[in-house]
């Protein structure tokens, strides 16, 4: 095959982006279509698996699901968790982060290895010892237990993340800092989590995001049923012998993802766009 065969303008190469493009539309449309059945199915008396305009419009799915027993007790329970875990995770992971970034160290490397490794564990792998241990320290259905679970969870993804964007930090805006009198924690609260706002904001949301959709770990560590999450609920649509109530679940569907939705609008209406740097550092 010589060079010019795969040349931006030969036909062969054309086809390719036909092709490419066909796939990638295909793609979509397998994303899409899960979204756009949630939205018409939750205002259908009818639904069904086929994706179809609601005949006839009603509310009542969202009336039915709209209860503190149906959605929002659980909503409460998903937010506790899935909030405080986020929270817990993002301040030790800025604190983990820091001396990663900022210091040379031998151990950096292998630390960093070993965190990646720690997410190659699969949680199903680990819950019978993580079961065994909350029944003798008495911490089932424990938020608080719990919460700090899910973090040491988030936590080796969350580091890397925070440290790759603490690099895009200038380390003169902290050198600067210290000659002013400035603490090590108080630069780091002062100049370094003012700055990157935004990464922060991305490693929020998708520490709240991963806990928001846990099903498995509430499910093995809640045996109360007043406290069980969203996403463990949502089970209660599943009848028995195979029975769906479709049009709930897609109600329930939509009001469940909601949540996630605001605050991904929240954080980015308050952490900007992209770093602040421009203009930080100057000469």
């Amino acid at each position: 095959m010589s060079a010019g065969s795969l040349a931006l303008t030969s036909p062969r190469r054309r086809n390719l982006a036909v092709v490419s493009n066909l796939l990638l539309l295909v793609i979509a449309l397998l994303f899409v279509l899960p979204i756009v059945w949630i939205v018409l199915g939750a205002f259908d008396a009818t639904t069904n698996l086929s994706v179809k305009i609601p005949d006839p419009f009603t509310l009542q799915n969202f009336q039915d699901v709209l209860t503190p027993d149906q959605a929002w007790i659980p909503l409460l329970n998903s937010v506790i968790l899935s909030g405080g875990c986020a929270v817990v995770t993002v301040a030790v992971a800025v604190l983990a982060a820091y001396p990663l970034s900022r210091y040379r160290m031998r151990i950096n490397k292998p630390f960093l290895y070993g965190v990646l490794f720690g997410t190659c564990l699969p949680i199903t792998a680990m819950m019978v010892p993580v079961y065994s241990l909350f029944v003798l320290f008495n911490g089932l259905n424990s938020f608080v237990a719990i919460i700090f679970f899910l973090a040491a969870t988030s936590l080796p993804m969350a580091i890397w993340m925070m440290k790759n964007f603490m690099d895009g930090v200038p380390i003169v805006l902290e050198e600067a800092a210290w000659v002013d009198g400035a603490s090590m924690l108080q630069t780091l609260w002062r100049v370094v989590v003012p700055l990157m706002r935004p990464g922060i904001g991305v490693v929020f949301i998708f520490v709240f995001i991963q806990a928001w959709g846990n099903f498995f770990v509430p499910y093995i560590l809640i045996t109360n049923q007043e406290q069980m999450p969203a996403a463990v609920t949502i089970y209660n649509f599943f009848g028995a012998y195979g029975t769906v109530a479709y049009g709930q679940l897609a109600a329930f569907s939509l009001v469940y993802s909601l949540p996630v939705l605001g605050l991904y609008a929240l954080v980015q209406r308050f952490s900007g766009g992209s770093f602040a740097l421009a203009g930080a550092v100057k000469g």
